[in-house]
């Protein structure tokens, strides 16, 4: 037997292999595929302080090795949550982290606020990727000062688990991941997706009905293991990498590159059943080149 679990942020987790928001809804919908409590960890679909629409339609569209997406948040709000999700989630046997996302300081600390009684919510999952409506519609992860406020805000009020989610859009993500260690983060995830568009060369126009829109899948997978490789060197925190994880050795790369866990996103799409499988890659792996413990691997390149 191979010991498997990690820590993250205080949370113990049974293995290191999550799924990514916005790509398992609440997890109760994978439940006819797979035993979701085999799962180390369930990051629900991205909550805000009210309901919110989304965008129109068309909102995804299929890329070269991989998907952009422009979905806008769509949810019925966390009250909502609160009230019709967690009593249906809240005894399986995995940890669920509540995707966190704002427009305003005050809608992230509100939210938070929200979920704070959760028993069985052990964390958050900050989405610093979203437009700060008082700055003109810049991502609050694009500035160290910004993400840091923003964390820091919710440091303030939130007293459990804290996970905050980089975006890849910025210089140096590095600074950013010591921004948000500095204000109380307790780990990082990353990377969000990365900005791009796809067109419709018949049509002669975007495919997106906002034209650019979030790219995830295999292309943006070598940008992502080298945010993670820096971020882990920056940061004392630890760091779960995710971006084109789509098989076991994708998932070991990332740890090899120093993620303490990893979030499966876009392969949920293509295989309900990846992430189980995923950990008993991990496993047989482990097995084979004869670690005992996934610290073992961790961060050795």
């Amino acid at each position: 037997m191979v010991k498997l679990s990690v820590n993250i942020g205080g949370v113990e987790l049974k293995n290191p292999v999550m799924t990514a928001s916005g790509t398992f809804g609440y997890g109760l919908e994978y439940s006819d595929f797979i035993d979701i409590s085999r799962i180390g960890g369930i990051i629900v679909k991205g909550t805000t302080i009210r309901e919110r629409q989304g965008n129109p339609y068309p909102r995804m569209a299929e890329t070269s090795s991989g998907m952009l997406n422009a979905v806008g948040l769509q949810n019925k709000g966390v009250d909502h949550f609160v009230s019709e999700i967690y009593p249906k989630i809240k005894d399986i046997d995995t940890n669920f982290f509540v995707n966190v996302s704002g427009s305003t300081i005050e809608d992230y600390v509100a939210t938070a606020e929200k979920l704070n009684d959760l028993e069985k919510i052990p964390g958050i999952e900050l989405n610093i990727s979203c437009p700060n409506v008082k700055e003109g519609g810049m991502a609050f992860g694009t500035s160290c000062a910004s993400a840091a406020e923003v964390t820091k805000a919710v440091r303030r009020v939130y007293h459990r688990s804290l996970m905050v989610k980089l975006s890849p859009n910025v210089s140096n993500i590095s600074d950013i991941a010591q921004a948000v260690e500095y204000e109380g983060a307790d780990s990082v995830s990353l990377i969000n997706t990365l900005l791009g568009m796809a067109v419709d060369a018949e049509k002669r126009k975007a495919i997106l009905s906002t034209v650019t829109g979030g790219l995830s899948g295999p292309a943006v997978k070598p940008v992502a293991l080298r945010m993670v490789w820096q971020v882990s060197q920056a940061v004392k925190i630890p760091v779960i990498g995710l971006g084109g994880i789509m098989s076991a050795q994708d998932a070991i790369e990332f740890i090899l590159a120093g993620a303490t866990a990893v979030q499966v996103g876009t392969a949920n799409f293509i295989d309900p059943c990846i992430s189980t499988k995923i950990i008993d890659g991990i496993e047989d792996y482990l097995v084979r080149n004869k670690f005992n413990n996934i610290s073992d691997i961790v961060g050795v390149i």
